[in-house]
């Protein structure tokens, strides 16, 4: 048998090598413990989480404590359904000093009025929370309503939040949902974007407010069946925030 030139071997080693350092990387991305879409901590200082029942109990404390300044936290889902956790993580979040923002899981199945008054039955009405949110996206590839349908439901719930909470309503979508339900409308919202594999792109309208970056990070001060968080970053300044939102939602701690 004819032998491998050394050329040829060290070609194969670093093939190797390279393939060793490829299927390190997958790993530590599967783990969590390693992401490729990290926004410059100098360009977006202002940081946060959202997060369900599914990140359990939750000490709200050691999550402010890791520089999160935010967190949105879900409260209801379509007509009925309320997040087991949401009472809890409202009242904890806002004694540990972050700006909390309480979120609805948008149903394709479900009216726009009859998901408002969930929503508003559950999360009590709080000058200095965030703005309410609206979580557009799909949960489901088929049997989908006519786009205009969702639209006026959307509408429909926008219209209704706003009046009772007297603030903007935001807007969490994909980029595909965008696309579909949002662009080119005439719908009044505070943008946050779901972009995991590369930065927002700079054609959205309204420019994005909020960008969910990474859908598998780790923290400290949490237990449940998700061993992940999401993570997410405010386009501006910490002085950006705070005239945009207000002073802390802050409770004093302790209280």
């Amino acid at each position: 048998m004819k032998q491998i030139s050394r050329k040829m071997r060290r070609t194969i080693l670093a093939w190797c090598g390279l393939l060793a350092v490829c299927m390190v990387l997958v790993l530590l991305v599967i783990s969590g413990r390693l992401w490729f879409n990290m926004p410059s901590r100098s360009r977006y200082p202002v940081r946060g989480v959202d997060v369900s029942h599914y990140q359990g109990t939750i000490d709200w404390e050691t999550i402010a404590a890791q520089d999160m300044t935010f967190a949105f936290i879900k409260a209801t889902e379509g007509s009925g359904t309320v997040d087991e956790c949401f009472a809890s993580n409202w009242e904890n979040a806002r004694k540990a000093g972050i700006y909390a923002g309480a979120y609805h899981f948008f149903s394709f199945d479900s009216g726009g009025d009859t998901q408002a008054e969930n929503f508003i039955a559950t999360v009590p009405f709080a000058e200095d929370a965030m703005p309410p949110v609206i979580d557009l996206e799909y949960y489901r590839s088929h049997d989908l309503p006519a786009t205009e349908t969702v639209q006026e439901n959307l509408r429909i719930m926008l219209d209704a939040l706003t009046r009772y909470y007297g603030k903007t309503p935001i807007i969490y979508t994909t980029n595909q949902c965008y696309e579909e339900y949002l662009k080119d409308t005439d719908m009044e919202y505070i943008l946050w974007i779901r972009s995991v594999f590369t930065p927002p792109s700079s054609a959205l309208e309204p420019a994005w407010s909020f960008w969910q970056y990474n859908p598998r990070g780790l923290l400290e001060g949490y237990e449940g069946d998700e061993q992940f968080i999401d993570l997410n970053a405010y386009c501006g300044t910490m002085e950006d925030f705070t005239k945009q939102f207000g002073t802390p939602a802050a409770a004093p701690k302790g209280e």
